[in-house]
């Protein structure tokens, strides 16, 4: 348990410590962020702001959680464990949002990535996790189902469509990120959850003697809250009006780590209630979409993704970054009650 609360306070201390020394460097390098032309009016004058912040909190994370893991000597069976499987899909995931962001920096556009690019990228990234969780003898096939305490084995469907909700999820994280903290106050929720989650299991599974999957549960939860504790800190210079922003580089490591967690707790079906709005931002988008062409130009909602809307409609940043972590928060505890019987 110590351990645990190192990662969380550890991680938030060092954000706080390299945030004000990282910010000079990326104004320096001219890191400013390209606002999209058809946003909101009201976004123009963020123009410029610091962006690829993720970098640091993704940092943070990564080498708070792997130094604890080595220091406690919990590591599991070389590839078998869950905190380097965490941070190579989370950096993988990362690695693709920074060369968008990247591009963009250099031709000072909105557009980086071509879309088939980046999902060239995310499919690769998704087969190759999906596999490892599938021949994982720790995961397997098998998704929990919320509520039931039930196991559906997908079979050898595991890997086709576990690798569409991860681009999917990837995707919809990054969506999520269009307002000043809204993105990284809901993950510091939702990754606590995941966090909370994991010793919930490891308490189910300590009459198991199973010290390898104890030590698995164990380190995604240190992983877990390794990233709450990062985005704690990074909120200090992310919230409205930001000092920086997290970037797709953030977004997408934050989107791999999230569905990361999902799948190697066998909890997926879990992500509904969990990531619930970032499931709402990509949905928003479909759905306008869909119905914009099938009324020829008419629009459901005033723009998408549905915080957006919420803007256009009068709601301050503030008001909506709230609501959104107040329904985040109530999910969780949803989440969380739902394993009641496990």
């Amino acid at each position: 348990m110590l351990r645990l609360i190192l990662a969380l306070i550890l991680s938030l201390i060092a954000m706080l410590l390299i945030g004000p020394r990282v910010l000079p460097v990326l104004r320096k390098m001219k890191f400013g962020q390209t606002i999209y032309e058809l946003g909101p009016k009201s976004h123009q004058t963020k123009q410029g702001t610091p962006t690829m912040g993720g970098l640091m909190f993704a940092a943070v994370t990564c080498v708070v959680s792997l130094l604890l893991v080595l220091f406690s000597g919990s590591l599991t069976n070389g590839w078998k464990d869950f905190t380097l499987a965490l941070i190579f899909v989370s950096a993988a995931s990362m690695l693709i949002g920074f060369v968008d962001d990247y591009i963009k920096v250099v031709k000072k556009r909105n557009l980086g990535l071509i879309w088939w690019q980046k999902i060239i990228g995310q499919v690769a990234v998704a087969v190759a996790f999906s596999a490892y969780c599938y021949f994982n003898p720790y995961v397997g096939s098998k998704v929990l189902v919320p509520f039931f305490n039930v196991e559906w084995d997908l079979g050898w469907t595991y890997i086709p469509l576990m690798s569409m909700v991860m681009i999917f999820m990837i995707n919809s994280a990054n969506l999520q990120d269009g307002l000043d903290g809204l993105l990284s106050s809901i993950s510091v929720i939702g990754s606590a959850a995941w966090g909370i989650i994991s010793l919930i299991v490891m308490l189910v599974l300590g009459a198991a003697d199973n010290a390898d999957a104890l030590n698995n549960y164990g380190n995604l939860a240190l992983f877990a809250l390794a990233l709450s504790g990062a985005l704690m800190g990074f909120l200090r210079f992310n919230h409205y009006p930001a000092q920086v922003f997290m970037g797709d580089t953030g977004s997408m490591f934050i989107g791999g780590a999230m569905v990361g967690m999902a799948m190697l707790l066998k909890m997926p079906l879990f992500m509904l209630l969990i990531c619930f709005t970032m499931l709402a931002s990509s949905f928003s988008v479909i759905i306008q979409r869909i119905y914009f062409k099938v009324t020829h130009g008419k629009r459901i909602f005033k723009m998408s993704p549905i915080h957006h809307h919420f803007e256009l409609s009068g709601m301050t940043e503030t008001q909506i970054v709230a609501m959104y972590a107040i329904v985040e928060g109530l999910l969780c505890l949803v989440a969380l009650l739902s394993l009641i019987h496990i």
